[in-house]
């Protein structure tokens, strides 16, 4: 089996995201994404669209996009937008949303609205009509086309400028059970962020897999993926530090709301929800911010990857065991200013992907 290693392009000036792109190409990178988040990063489009100009074979993705700040038709034009520009190297990431709705007060997309807006959205990407009655405009703030009383009118929504470009593969970033379960209806691959941990990973492919049975589609249609946490260091004590930050993050998608999703002990669970409870979203996946003084070296090590590379690679090569055939890597960064993280960062790619890429 092939295995994907993506990563999340690092904060890097506009000018200099070709640049980037390439040297991620070059380092064997599969691919990169770019966070939505209105208002803390700039828009995922542009940014992707100067990293296909930068780069030949490098995938590119949304890492990712909300079913709430941008209709869905938007977003699937966007998503072809990459998709011809790059030749056929973009995904759709999608997720119900966090920073980007935080910012402008709101929580994570309710699951109904996920589900409906992820089913519109894969249909769109497949180049498919979308029933008006599944547009999700409400009536009092855009009255439908017919009151205009034109000749005529379209009669279902499509990105009609689209075709003879590829479908655009979708992909959700999933945590909880219901998210997982609507994902393996709709989607091309399930994104777990749930952890490292084998357990985890391994309850939302179950969960996944009987969701799509249920629903009457073919497991084996579905791919499954994984986003993990990983420092690549020696020092396990400096892993720890380079890692601790973007961990919190995803150690609060476990307990988005309070309860924590996926099977954990009362250890852990007691961990996963003093995450929440002392998240503090103005130092959103920093090492700063108060939520990460709850977090023990012992439930850290566990749910990322953290040491060495025979750990790193004994680690990952557990959840490819399992069936992930995609990662998408936080944590230390080849472009970090911090000069241990960069050096994790390098050492990941020079040593830990050709022994699992395949």
């Amino acid at each position: 089996m092939s295995v994907e290693f993506w990563t999340t392009m690092p904060a890097t000036p506009l000018d200099r995201v070709a640049e980037t792109a390439a040297a991620l190409e070059a380092a064997g990178w599969t691919g990169l994404g770019m966070v939505d988040s209105q208002n803390l990063a700039p828009d995922p489009y542009v940014f992707l669209t100067l990293a296909a100009g930068g780069s030949t074979d490098l995938g590119l993705m949304t890492s990712v996009t909300n079913v709430v700040s941008r209709h869905a038709a938007v977003t699937a034009g966007s998503a072809f937008t990459v998709q011809s520009l790059s030749r056929g190297r973009f995904v759709l990431g999608i997720g119900r949303g966090d920073s980007a709705l935080a910012h402008i007060g709101h929580s994570p997309g309710r699951l109904a609205w996920f589900e409906q807006y992820l089913e519109s959205v894969c249909a769109y990407c497949r180049g498919e009509e979308v029933p008006f009655d599944q547009v999700s405009i409400p009536d009092h703030i855009a009255p439908p086309v017919a009151d205009l009383n034109l000749a005529d009118t379209p009669d279902a929504s499509r990105i009609r400028w689209a075709r003879g470009i590829d479908p655009v593969p979708v992909e959700v970033s999933a945590t909880g059970k219901r998210v997982i379960e609507a994902s393996a209806r709709y989607a091309n691959r399930v994104m777990f962020a749930v952890g490292a941990q084998p357990e985890r990973v391994a309850w939302g492919i179950e969960t996944a897999i009987r969701a799509a049975e249920a629903a009457g589609r073919d497991p084996s249609e579905l791919s499954f993926g994984a986003y993990v946490n990983v420092v690549c260091h020696d020092d396990v004590a400096t892993a720890r530090r380079i890692g601790l930050g973007a961990s919190s993050l995803f150690i609060r998608f476990s307990a988005m709301h309070g309860k924590v999703n996926g099977p954990a002990d009362e250890t852990q669970r007691k961990v996963f929800e003093a995450v929440h409870a002392n998240y503090d979203m103005n130092h959103h996946s920093r090492g700063s911010g108060s939520q990460t003084t709850v977090i023990t070296d012992e439930f850290l090590d566990s749910f990322a990857v953290l040491g060495s590379t025979d750990h790193c690679v004994d680690r990952l090569g557990a959840l490819v065991e399992l069936g992930v055939d995609k990662f998408s890597i936080a944590g230390a960064s080849f472009a970090s200013r911090d000069p241990d993280s960069a050096e994790a960062g390098l050492r990941f790619a020079d040593e830990v992907i050709p022994l699992l890429a395949g």
